[in-house]
């Protein structure tokens, strides 16, 4: 029963550890983000992406982006993360990746509302943006935070079933990817600002780092409660004696 838990314990401990620690960043960021932006200073970067973004729109590209950018949404990412967690808890025949990914899913969330309810930061006009138009706070991007945790999570349970280098690249290649355009996506469709989207990054990838330190952690401990402890060698060490071409082991006597 302890092997059991102990293992089960830290990983738990550890993602609500962590789990506050993000939250705890998502209130300090929002504090310092609303200075940097009374500040002008990286809100500088925003409107020059979005003066950018709109010169590369048209019809077919903002319906194909539209339709992409759902899947990180509300109803999409959900959906999609309950497929890929299903996925995966068949193939490993584990119940680790319902945990650490409905787990972290849901701290993510919550550093999401937080950050918008704090900040309240408006998203650009609807004369700037590709309807349908949202009315949620714009700091920090949901999307892209939930999207890097979910889809980083589930990129690294997945190398872990697989061995092979070029499934493990592909894998994270094809993670890295969907990431990145899910974060553009919002500000391609002026439904975000950049560096909304940029501190999603930068959360989601903290958060991410927490819940994969956690996993470690817990495979550490349960491998050494199942190995047991290091071998001692402070006890005298008895070694059979060579007699009379016999061989006599502790304790008994010679073989002549």
């Amino acid at each position: 029963m302890r092997k059991w838990f102990k293992p089960y314990a830290a990983l738990t401990i550890t993602i609500l550890i962590g789990g506050v620690i993000i939250v705890a960043l998502a209130l300090l960021g929002a504090e310092v983000y609303d200075n940097v932006v009374d500040s002008a200073g990286l809100a500088n970067l925003d409107r020059p992406a979005l003066r950018y973004a709109e010169h590369l729109r048209n019809p077919v590209l903002d319906s194909v982006v539209t339709g992409f950018t759902n899947v990180g949404g509300g109803i999409g990412m959900p959906i999609l993360a309950s497929i890929l967690t299903a996925w995966l808890t068949f193939v490993g025949r584990t119940w680790r990746p319902i945990v650490l990914i409905g787990g972290a899913a849901a701290f993510s969330v919550t550093a999401t509302t937080i950050g918008k309810t704090l900040v309240g930061r408006a998203r650009p006009d609807h004369a700037d943006a590709v309807p349908p138009f949202e009315t949620s706070p714009s700091f920090p991007s949901g999307h892209t935070l939930n999207t890097t945790v979910v889809i980083g999570l589930v990129v690294y349970l997945a190398c872990l079933q697989y061995q092979k280098t070029l499934v493990r690249v592909s894998l994270i290649a094809a993670g890295t990817l969907f990431i990145v355009a899910m974060g553009l996506s919002r500000v391609f469709l002026g439904h975000h600002w950049l560096t909304d989207v940029i501190v999603a990054w930068l959360l989601g990838l903290a958060w991410l780092g927490i819940v994969i330190l956690a996993h470690r952690l817990f495979h550490f401990i349960r491998r050494r409660d199942h190995d047991g402890p290091a071998p001692t060698f402070d006890r005298p060490v008895v070694r059979d004696v060579v007699q009379d071409g016999g061989v006599t082991g502790p304790g008994r006597g010679s073989a002549g």
